[in-house]
Formats: structure tokens, C-alpha cells, sequence
């Protein structure tokens, strides 16, 4: 029960209940980037809807540098805000229907880039960007326990890498910098977006797979999917930028 009304919060269905206010624990400095680094309630592993649908409840926010400018446009386009009734469990409202669904805008407070340091006070998370899935997708690597906390870079599944900023070129690097943290002895454990944890087998595994497949006939494949779901995304969500 818990967990699914979470859920329902992320994708901004429901405001956060007072009761589960701890999980919106501040980050309290990034060393380095100065007071505007300080008690920051959400960063985010980048701006698809099914992750910043709820990032409005929060008085400050983190993103990636390549996404902050679409989030605070409130880009659908970007943020493949795509929903169909048949997925919602139980509407928010009343006469609600899936197509009224859309990620609000939100101003991030701070932006994060690559090697940021974010201390917790008794954990330190570095910031890892990995695009490939999206533009500005991000890991956070807890060193001293060897935990990645992965967002939707790698789960154990079929990675996407055919919505409109997706590129493949990027995730080979990305899954490259995920082997080599294998490699190092970085990783244990791995918390990701989706599905179950897994461990540094299992990711050595899905990085390298994603690599050796990433030739011609997946390019093509992967274009006229981009390209298809690029087009039902502009029906169907209105552009605020070029």
C-alpha cells in the first residue's frame, strides 16, 4: 500500500502524505558549488514523466544541466509524457482521463553536473552523468558501500534507447563507464529506476550485452522507432521550444 501511493506521488497523481515527509531528506551540500548547493529536497535521475510527474511538490530541486532547461519549460515533448487509461489504476479525480496528464513546470533550484559530490552526512553520493537513455540521465555512486543508484541508465531489462533524445553513441560510452566500474571493484549492488536490484555480474552482463548489439541493424531499427515515437509524441503533447 505504501508503495504504491509512493508511486502515485512520483508521477504527481497524489501530493506526498505528511507521514512519508523523511523521504524528501535534504541533500545538504555539493563541495565546491557554494550555498546554492545546500538543503535541496529531490534530485532527480532525469525528466521522463514516470520520474518528474511529481517533482512540483518540491520546494528545491536537482537535474542534470542537459535537462534543467526542459523541465523548467515543462517540456511533455522531452519528458515522453505518454499515458494511456488502461494504466491508471485509480484516477486522481473524477471524469479524469490519461490525456489530461502532464508534467508541470518546474524551475530547478540546482544544477548538477558530472563529479558532484553530494553529502548526505553519513554517506557521500558522486554524480555520474550517463546519458544514452535520456540526455541528462544520471547515476549516484555511494563509493564506500560500492551501491549504484542507477535511475533508468541500466535495469535489469531491455534498455530503451529509441525515444527522441535517446542515442546510441552515448550509451555505449555510458555502458563502457559501467563496465569499468565493474572492472574497479566500484559496485556491489545496484539500485535501479525499475525492477529488482542486482548485483556487479548482472551489470557487467546487461553493459556489455548493450554494447555488442549497438551495431547497424540495431541503428536502423532503433531510428525508425525514434522516429515513430517521435511523431505520436508531437500529436499528442505540444512543443514549448524549437
Amino acid at each position: 500500500m505504501i508503495r504504491a501511493r509512493i508511486n502515485r506521488t512520483v508521477i504527481g497523481f497524489e501530493n506526498l502524505p505528511s507521514e512519508h515527509k523523511f523521504l524528501s531528506r535534504s541533500w545538504q551540500t555539493v563541495p565546491g558549488r557554494g550555498d546554492d548547493f545546500k538543503r535541496f529536497r529531490r534530485g532527480e535521475s532525469h525528466v521522463h514523466f514516470d520520474h518528474s510527474g511529481g517533482l512540483y511538490q518540491f520546494d528545491r530541486v536537482a537535474v542534470h544541466h542537459a535537462e534543467a532547461e526542459a523541465l523548467a519549460r515543462g517540456d511533455n515533448f522531452e519528458t515522453v509524457t505518454w499515458l494511456s487509461d488502461s494504466e491508471v489504476v485509480r484516477a486522481p479525480s473524477p471524469g479524469w482521463r490519461a490525456r489530461q496528464f502532464r508534467v508541470q513546470a518546474v524551475q530547478p533550484s540546482l544544477i548538477l553536473q558530472d563529479g558532484d559530490v553530494i553529502n548526505l552526512g553519513d554517506r557521500q553520493l558522486t554524480v555520474m552523468h550517463m546519458p544514452g537513455h535520456s540526455r541528462g540521465s544520471i547515476c549516484l555512486h555511494d563509493k564506500d558501500r560500492k551501491i549504484l543508484f542507477s535511475g533508468d541508465v541500466v535495469y535489469d531489462g531491455s534498455l530503451i534507447d529509441w525515444l527522441p533524445y535517446s542515442r546510441i553513441s552515448d550509451y555505449v560510452g555510458t555502458c563502457e563507464r559501467l563496465i569499468e566500474l565493474v572492472d574497479r571493484g566500484l559496485v556491489e549492488k545496484v539500485l535501479p529506476g525499475h525492477f529488482n536490484t542486482f548485483g556487479a555480474e548482472r551489470l557487467f552482463r546487461l553493459a556489455s550485452n548493450y554494447i555488442a548489439k549497438a551495431g547497424i541493424c540495431h541503428k536502423v531499427s532503433t531510428f525508425a522507432m525514434r522516429s515513430l515515437a517521435s511523431l505520436a509524441l508531437r500529436v499528442t503533447n505540444s512543443r514549448t521550444s524549437p
